[in-house]
This record gives structure tokens, sequence and C-alpha cells, in this order.
């Protein structure tokens, strides 16, 4: 095998256990990121993983960076789609966050609606990265406001959606769940972005 070959099986290696990571990071939070698991997932054996991580906690880095860069790509995609039907990008954010999807699939959605509550009990250099992704969140909402607008409102909505979002899965991707979601989103916009057009 030659050695670009290597790096290439390597690089693909790396990649299924970043994509496993980030997968169980939204789904099970922080703690529930196991190494053997994600290893098991990612079609590896445990003993690979300190060829690719010097930690667990560097594990968890790259799985929020790596998912949180996915999930703001398929929002961005669906922003743009929707904003072309409402005109109104802060409309649609808000209706992609708040969707019964995003409810059902906490493992493909946001990383911050997900961990959010766990964040601040981590490992530094955890809590730095989980900070960076709030930060895009909060840039992400900004983007959508218009020129003039208070720039705390952009936080202000980003913890809205994030609280609403986490409220809503405590009752579950049921009936209950949909309903908190609903109302919230109805609420968020009424109340944001009907003035952001």
């Amino acid at each position: 095998m030659t050695t670009s070959a290597k790096a290439s099986k390597r690089e693909q290696s790396h990649h299924r256990i970043v994509e496993a990571a980030g997968r169980a990071v939204r789904r099970h939070g922080y703690a529930g990121v196991g190494v053997a698991e994600v290893m098991k997932e990612a079609g590896l054996t445990h003993g690979g993983f300190y060829a690719h991580f010097e930690s667990r906690d560097a594990l968890l880095v790259a799985a929020i960076e790596h998912a949180g860069a996915i999930s703001s790509a398929v929002l961005d995609e669906g922003i743009a789609a929707r904003t072309l039907e409402t005109g109104n990008a802060l409309q649609a954010l808000i209706e992609l966050y708040l969707s019964d999807e995003h409810l059902a699939h906490p493992e493909d959605g946001c990383v911050v609606g997900a961990l959010a509550s766990e964040m601040p009990r981590q490992e530094e250099v955890v809590r730095i990265a989980s900070a960076r992704r709030v930060d895009r969140l909060v840039r992400r909402v900004a983007s959508t406001l218009p020129e003039d607008a208070d720039p705390a409102l952009a936080g202000v909505i980003a913890g809205a959606l994030v609280g609403n979002l986490q409220l809503a899965r405590i009752h579950g991707d049921n009936a209950e769940g949909r309903a908190a979601l609903g109302a919230a989103r109805q609420a968020l916009v009424s109340q944001f972005a009907s003035r952001s057009v």
C-alpha cells in the first residue's frame, strides 16, 4: 500500500469516527459518548482510537465542530430555499429551527440545541469549542436581522430558539412536544419576524 493510500484510508477512518461521535454527542449528550461505542459504530477497533485522537475530549471537540458545520450547512440551505418563498430569512430560520423534524432528530440537528444545558460543565477545551458553536448560532441569527436591529437581539432570539427546542424535547417527539414547539414558533415569528422584512 502506498503512503498516499495509507493516508487516504486513515482520513476515511478519521472521518467515520468523527461522524459517529457527532451523532452520538447530539443523541446522548457529552457523557453518552463512549470511545468503544463510537469506534464500533465507525466500524473500527477500540485500540485504534489513539492513532486518531489524543483524548476523549479531543474527540468531543472534533465531533462538535464537525456536527456543527454539517447542521449549519443544512440550516443555511433550508433558510435560503424558504426565504425565496417567504421573503423573510428570520421567519425561515425560526420555522426550520423549531420544526417537528428538528424536534424528532436531535442526532442530525443543531449541536447547541442538543447540548446547551451540558456545555458549562465540560472540561475547558470542550467548553471553548461549545462556546464557538453558540457564537456561530448567534451570528447566524444576526445575519437574518435588519441592519438597524439592536445587536443584542440576535442573542435573545438564539436563546429563545434553543430554550424552546430543549423544552419541547423534554415532552418528546409526540403531540405535546410538537404543540409546545408550534406555539413557540408562532410566537417568535409574530414577535420578531414580522418586523424583519
